[in-house]
């Protein structure tokens, strides 16, 4: 078999990808992001702001979930690129989640810290709120989806593994404004469990859809 017959015979399979535009990609997610999150208010869904405002932990979770949906998001749109490869930047993401994390831990849980374990946790109430972040992190799901299928990422586990936690993290900061819980042990865990859910899933289905 001659060199060109080869060449043919591996590219007939392949379909042209249209040239990535990194500030439209964004553009599309922040505009998902914003309709979201107004009509999350529109609806009446979020607490009152000043009922929030004064609490330590609302803060803390409105400042870590941003930041890490922002970087992962950031870092997701970048590997739809084939040349960019997420490996090193995930292990750095992965240490900015554990410090939001720890520095969780620093604030004072209030009256929830004379309860027993089976009480702070909540466990019916804390499905509950899991399963709020996952409904609330499906519209970032399906626009970063969309985008991956249109691009062509060479690591497609760790990029949908990257959609998937922005997502997650952007559900879980939505849901923020919604929350009435302040205990950090509470918030650790639930919101854990709903980003782990939406991460986890993600990184199953999503490597499924790229034509690569």
């Amino acid at each position: 078999m001659t060199h060109d017959a080869l060449i043919d015979r591996l590219s007939e399979g392949l379909k042209p990808v249209r040239r990535r535009r990194l500030s439209v990609d964004l553009l599309i997610v922040a505009v998902i992001c914003a309709v979201e999150l107004g009509l999350f208010f529109g609806m009446g869904a979020a607490r009152p702001m000043p009922m929030l405002m004064p609490q330590p932990s609302f803060w803390w979770r409105l400042g870590s979930l941003g930041l890490i949906a922002a970087i992962s998001a950031a870092l997701t749109i970048l590997s739809f690129n084939p040349v960019y490869s997420p490996r090193r930047a995930s292990r750095w993401l992965l240490a900015i989640g554990a410090i939001c994390l720890a520095v969780g831990f620093l604030i004072n849980a209030g009256p929830d810290a004379d309860k027993n374990l089976i009480a702070r946790l909540d466990w019916p109430a804390g499905l509950q709120c899991a399963k709020k972040m996952i409904l609330l992190s499906i519209p970032a799901v399906i626009g970063l989806a969309v985008l991956m299928r249109r691009g062509a990422p060479t690591d497609g586990r760790r990029t949908a593994w990257l959609a998937g936690l922005a997502a997650a993290s952007w559900g879980a900061f939505v849901f923020v404004f919604a929350c009435p819980f302040n205990d950090p042990l509470y918030i650790a865990v639930w919101y854990s469990v709903g980003c782990g859910i939406v991460t986890a899933v993600s990184r199953l289905i999503l490597p499924r859809l790229t034509r690569w």
